[in-house]
């Protein structure tokens, strides 16, 4: 339950991931639509470790915030639970690139072993995902262009960078984009047609 107080209480914060954040109230104030309709208490706290500020609002009679910007990251629940398990991981890992990184990996390779691509190095099974047009071509290049095996590349080039939190947003960014083109669109669709078919005389 997320209340408006001197401290906000978040599993994790929304942009560094870190847990259990230290998010203090920066601001607060009141707004009502232009007709004095929806009274709402506005709370903005940062968090002490990256600066990021949360955004919080909470209707008139209530300590309970109906509506929190941005939301804590958090995987959807259509992706496999292996491969959501990882991904949730990574999502709290971010404020430690290498972790995410790996943990981003694993969770691709998690959906992509779901999808019955299980031969070969991941790059491999994610080029061959592209060519049975299990995903585009478009984001078999973009795996390419993000670290996702950052453990392989170190030690190919033993004086490689350690990965920066740039670095894993990327891969992050890719891996819930994976997660959504493989299994949430699809099962969106499939809901929608099982509704329309409902809805047809």
């Amino acid at each position: 339950m997320t209340e408006l107080a001197g401290k906000l209480d978040l599993d994790s914060c929304p942009y560094c991931s870190v847990n259990r954040p230290n998010l203090t109230l920066a601001t607060r104030f009141n707004t009502t639509s232009h007709s004095g309709r929806n009274p709402r208490t506005w709370g903005g706290y940062f968090c002490q470790n990256c600066g990021g500020v949360v955004l919080i609002a909470v209707p008139e009679g209530s300590r309970v915030a109906q509506e929190v910007f941005p939301a804590p990251l958090q995987p959807d629940p259509e992706v496999p639970e292996t491969a959501r398990e990882y991904l949730g991981q990574a999502m709290r890992s971010l404020h430690a690139p290498a972790g995410c990184i790996m943990l981003a990996g694993s969770s691709v390779d998690a959906m992509l072993k779901a999808k019955g691509k299980k031969e070969g190095s991941l790059y491999s099974r994610i080029d061959g995902a592209a060519k049975e047009h299990l995903i585009t071509q478009e984001m078999s290049r973009w795996a390419h262009e993000v670290r996702l095996d950052a453990n392989d590349q170190r030690h190919a080039d033993e004086n490689a960078s350690l990965p920066t939190e740039e670095d894993a947003r990327r891969c992050l960014d890719f891996c819930i984009a994976l997660g959504k083109f493989l299994f949430v669109l699809p099962a969106r669709v499939q809901r929608g047609l099982a509704e329309a078919s409902r809805k047809s005389p």
